[in-house]
């Protein structure tokens, strides 16, 4: 490692090798210093294989090391407080993955710790990144639609369509588990980049696959946790969003984001359903005019690509985290914009439960 490089340990090796370790190796400056894992023989396996200088079954000691400047956590969500606590304990940045954590409470309680320590949480929501959504978002700016009439959002994707998949963390409630939290958290998010604030929203969420198949035993197991989402919400500007997630829909049309205007429209989507950022495309037209392909500004393209496409826009979040570390500048996504996801993502249970639309409280 260079003498100046920003060195961040890896916690959560799935996601984490897949995507978090080569994004920061794409990252300029920054390099993987050390990893975690429960196993000490598997941290080790993994430093082997990808060159990490450090392995390690304990968190306490990766910190204890002055090569560590940052961490990025992907474990599963009901792991992210107390060892999001235990990295800001020790005056250590944050990467953090979606959803932050298991509530809003936990989440403002990781903000007021960073502050109150002087590091910086970035927290992982690329769409912000990818090349056709910044696109789609300066068109929003330029006021290509006007003033939007009707927004809508479709994410439904065959990912755990199949009941035969074996049962996981994914699949339960109290481990974080659950469509709402692995791509909710990221509507919210987008939502309310592109369109300013929620003022209220109605939520209904369903498990419509209830018993998964154990990995070892393949005896089946109660499944808890949401796999299919849809909200109702209004926007502060007092547009109407209609959302619809899913991750259990077998030839489902992928990802959409269509918004009907009084100048126009801009339909934003992909039907790729193996790659979730590669095969975005824009489309748009004003005042009733055929709807037109819109070339992506050369600027939000892409320095470096590979056939995982998550990894480009993740890189650009760690560059976003780093330099902002590295030159004491705001930060965007932070912590503040995981907290306002995770408000919204706790609403909707609650709206969920008692069946009616509930106004954003965010106090």
């Amino acid at each position: 490692m260079a003498p100046d490089s920003f060195g961040i340990a890896l916690v959560g090796t799935g996601f984490g090798q897949k995507v978090h370790l080569p994004a920061i190796r794409d990252c300029p400056g920054a390099d993987v210093t050390a990893v975690y894992h429960r196993s000490l023989d598997k941290a080790k396996a993994i430093a082997t294989t990808h060159n990490i200088p450090f392995a390690s079954d304990s968190i306490d000691e990766i910190l204890a090391r002055p090569d560590v400047d940052g961490v990025s956590i992907s474990t599963p969500p009901f792991l992210h407080y107390e060892m999001a606590r235990k990295v800001l304990n020790a005056k250590k940045h944050l990467f953090l993955e979606k959803p932050i954590t298991m509530d809003a409470n936990e989440a403002r309680a990781l903000q007021t710790l960073a502050e109150h320590q002087g590091v910086k949480i970035a927290v992982n929501f690329e769409f912000r990144f990818v090349p056709a959504w910044m696109q789609l978002k300066a068109m929003l700016e330029q006021n290509f639609v006007g003033k939007p009439r009707l927004i809508k959002a479709d994410w439904l994707v065959p990912g755990r369509a199949d009941p035969q998949r074996a049962w996981s963390w994914h699949a339960s409630k109290t481990l974080g588990g659950g469509t709402l939290g692995s791509i909710g958290s990221h509507a919210f998010d987008y939502i309310s980049w592109f369109f300013g604030p929620i003022k209220s929203l109605q939520a209904k969420l369903l498990t419509t696959i209830t018993e998964r198949p154990d990995a070892n035993t393949q005896e089946l197991k109660a499944v808890d946790a949401d796999d299919s989402c849809t909200f109702t919400i209004e926007l502060e500007s007092g547009s109407l969003c209609q959302v619809s997630l899913s991750s259990a829909t077998y030839n489902g049309p992928g990802h959409w984001v269509s918004v009907y205007g009084d100048r126009g429209t801009l339909i934003l989507g992909s039907d790729n359903p193996k790659d979730y950022v590669h095969g975005f495309t824009l489309r748009g037209s004003q005042f009733g005019s055929e709807l037109k392909e819109i070339p992506i500004n050369p600027a939000f393209e892409f320095e470096k690509t590979h056939p995982d496409g998550r990894i480009a826009p993740v890189t650009r979040v760690f560059k976003e985290w780093v330099t902002a570390i590295q030159n004491n500048t705001p930060l965007t996504p932070s912590i503040v914009e995981g907290v306002e996801s995770q408000i919204l993502m706790d609403l909707a249970r609650v709206s969920d439960q008692e069946g009616k639309t509930l106004e954003v409280n965010r106090k």
